[in-house]
């Protein structure tokens, strides 16, 4: 059932995952006029090679893929589904530094991932293992899917049909093929990769000849040279990745599907292929890569980024979803320090979303993270930066600590009736003692600082112990200028250099107000006396 009832609406509805679900309906005749698939059903698809175990971009794919579904769903009365693809039929080409049993793993190098035996010891093939976890991984965050094995599918000939027409068609697919290959690669490149039937490696090796009418290729044993002829279909060959995609495509009569910009040549590689057949190609979408800190690309091998166990250690799946929702297209740093913003920034959005009852509401990043449900949290006057400050001061991991200071700010917040607050005081807790306070170098107040000082206590005994953080805030500009500085952005750099050991923090009003006035006067006296105060 539609939830929109006019094309105003419609057109009305401009977030990311609604552009991309209109592209489909747009395919399917728009929206006025939109007509179901033969199949009845639309297609996301979500590719996924399980050599390696799931990480943060698997998460960032099927999240991006699962909005535009939940999009899609929203817009127009049709079943969707999205498929989880394993490529679990390609060759192992080196054994990944992850996993036990190294030596037994290089004995089966160039096998494919379902035929090498479980290097954990709990399931009857790499592939399986790693499949798995997958599955679990998935699972564990609420993922609604149907997964696909490439192996299953090559053996039981599902895919036999389009493998048939691939045979066919090979001279038209190596002339798409063949020029985007290197000289030395393309007098040995064929779209067939021979399963061998005594070592069971899959084999990169020239096709001396197609057999259109028996569907099988013949090739040289890489072993003893001998010609050896094979069948292409139930899984005796796999398709090179490339051309193996776009059959994939038109098998499963995919209708979306998104990848990173690294596979760009490739998805145009795959449309061409669709082209050539006269088979239609699914919508895509090509998301920007992830960087480190330092601007350059995150690599598992390099391991320079950041996984998703270490950012659920400091903060809440929803933020990681809020970092995945945001501009897909542009590349973005992931690394500790965007943590906190998404964490803050989530918040907001939760408290606009709940305050908006017009459609435009379904703009929202967490009508997107949350299916077009999300929770409703009370409205607090602090945020995640402004704990994560409180602990650095404070120089506690004892949560209690932490917790007596937000009880004295606001005495109607507890541990037992605000779960929200209780997540937020760990994580900031794991993030200070893991990320913050490795970094924190205090700076000492020199003479030409000493007054400014002296200045900010002063202005603070003369404020009403009760005073709000705008007014707070307010006195603090007022401090900056008297003390001639050009830009007010270095003043405050110099109070969170002095009092927090850092170059930025939280707006320093906000934090006064919540850290307390007397407590923040204690902390300018002991800095005034050249204290330690990372103790």
């Amino acid at each position: 059932m539609k939830n929109i009832n006019s094309i105003e609406e419609y057109d009305n509805l401009r977030s990311w995952p609604f552009i991309e679900a209109k592209k489909i309906i747009d395919s399917f005749g728009g929206f006025e006029e939109f007509k179901k698939p033969k199949k009845d059903f639309v297609i996301f698809e979500t590719g996924y090679g399980p050599s390696g175990l799931p990480h943060i971009g698997t998460f960032g794919e099927v999240i991006r893929t699962s909005m535009i579904k939940n999009a899609f769903d929203f817009l127009v009365q049709c079943p969707s589904k999205i498929i989880i693809f394993s490529d679990d039929m390609d060759g192992l080409r080196k054994v990944p530094d992850n996993v036990p049993n190294k030596s037994m793993l290089e004995k089966h190098l160039g096998k494919s991932l379902t035929s090498i035996p479980d290097p954990f010891e709990k399931f009857k093939s790499f592939g399986e293992h790693n499949n798995s976890m997958l599955k679990k991984f998935l699972d564990d965050f609420g993922f609604s899917y149907e997964f696909l094995s490439s192996t299953d599918l090559y053996k039981s000939g599902f895919f036999n049909d389009m493998i048939k027409t691939i045979l066919k068609n090979q001279s038209n697919i190596l002339s798409i093929v063949l020029p985007t290959l290197r000289e030395e690669r393309k007098k040995t490149y064929s779209p067939f990769l021979p399963v061998c039937p005594n070592t069971g490696k899959v084999l990169q090796v020239k096709i001396e000849e197609y057999n259109l009418k028996n569907n099988t290729v013949i090739y040289k044993d890489p072993n003893n040279t001998k010609l050896q002829e094979i069948s292409v279909l139930d899984g005796n060959c796999k398709l090179q990745w490339k051309v193996d995609w776009a059959m994939r495509w038109m098998a499963l009569e995919v209708d979306y599907e998104m990848c990173g910009k690294d596979l760009t040549d490739s998805v145009d590689l795959g449309k061409k292929i669709c082209n050539s057949l006269g088979k239609s190609f699914p919508i895509n979408l090509i998301y920007e890569m992830f960087l480190d800190e330092n601007g350059e690309k995150i690599s598992k091998s390099r391991g320079n980024g950041i996984g998703i166990e270490e950012w659920l250690r400091y903060s809440s799946p929803e933020s990681l979803s809020l970092f995945m929702f945001q501009k897909p297209k542009s590349a973005k740093k992931l690394h500790f320090d965007v943590i906190p913003k998404n964490v803050d920034d989530y918040k907001k959005f939760l408290e606009q979303y709940n305050k908006n009852n017009s459609l435009s509401k379904c703009d929202n990043p967490v009508w997107h993270i949350h299916s077009g449900n999300p929770p409703k949290i009370k409205d607090y006057s602090f945020n995640f930066n402004t704990l994560l400050n409180l602990v650095s001061i404070c120089n506690s991991t004892d949560s209690d600590v932490i917790w007596d200071f937000i009880k004295e700010y606001d005495k109607n917040i507890n541990q037992k009736n605000d779960p929200y607050i209780n997540e937020l005081v760990k994580y900031a807790i794991n993030y200070y003692k893991d990320i913050s306070l490795p970094k924190k170098k205090y700076k000492l107040i020199d003479e030409n600082s000493m007054e400014i000082f002296y200045d900010l206590k002063n202005t603070l005994i003369n404020l009403n112990k009760s005073s709000k953080s705008e007014e707070i805030q307010s006195q603090l500009y007022e401090i900056g200028k008297r003390n001639k500085f050009e830009n007010l952005r270095d003043f405050f750099k110099l109070i969170y250099q002095v009092l927090l050991g850092q170059d930025e923090g939280p707006r320093l009003g906000s934090f006064i107000s919540f850290y307390g006035i007397g407590k923040t006067i204690s902390l300018i006296d002991r800095a005034i006396k050249n204290e330690d105060l990372s103790k």
